[in-house]
């Protein structure tokens, strides 16, 4: 079944011994167009905290009642390693994730990794370079889709694929805010992601759209 990953934005998210938060936000791959982590707030309307939890921890998520359930406990979670979660992950705050909850990291198949390397009790790395490719649901919200002919429309949102986490497709709305209309455009159309320009590049003409 497929989802608008707007609609699960403020899902509950349940740890092992009750409920921990709820999603605020997404973390993809845009090489992949693969969910790869929930942004979770933990706190409270006075002090907001967001955790970032690994897909992988995700049990059999309730679509209908908008509830995710999570193999950790609440004090397992608030004590995460943190993640400025307004800016891209890098690749050792990945693996610190990796060693504090003992996920297997999903990049070890593809070359990109060997696993931790972090001594038991060292502290959690944060200064390390970014990964270009993965990157935040919302901030992306809002990008301009561009054919190889012209403008399309503005990034509007994405649509999911429950039993992949697999980004199938863009929202894009086109057209001006009095005939605007919502267009799905599949992910494997795009050619590139600009962050610098805030743009989606496609590889079709619009016609070919």
């Amino acid at each position: 079944m497929l989802h608008v990953l707007k609609d699960l934005l403020g899902a509950r998210v349940h740890a092992t011994d009750g409920e921990i938060g709820t999603v605020r936000n997404f973390l993809f791959d845009d090489q992949s167009w693969t969910l790869r982590y929930l942004v979770v707030d933990v706190g409270h309307f006075l002090n907001r905290q967001e955790v970032v939890l690994s897909i992988s921890a995700v049990e059999q998520p309730d679509w209908a009642n908008r509830s995710f359930q999570v193999n950790y406990t609440k004090e397992q979670v608030r004590r995460s390693p943190d993640v400025d979660t307004e800016k891209p992950v890098t690749r050792q705050q990945e693996i610190a994730m990796e060693e504090y909850y003992h996920w297997l990291a999903y990049w070890i198949d593809s070359g990109l990794g060997t696993g931790s390397t972090l001594p038991p009790g060292s502290d959690y790395p944060v200064n390390t370079e970014e990964d270009p490719h993965l990157r935040s649901a919302l901030d992306v919200t809002g990008y301009e889709v561009w054919a190889t002919d012209g403008k399309v429309g503005d990034l509007h949102g994405f649509v999911m694929d429950e039993i992949s986490w697999h980004l199938g497709y863009l929202d894009v709305k086109s057209g001006d805010w009095v005939r605007s209309r919502s267009v799905l455009i599949p992910t494997r159309c795009v050619k590139s992601v600009s962050w610098a320009s805030r743009r989606v590049d496609l590889q079709h003409t619009r016609e070919g759209i």
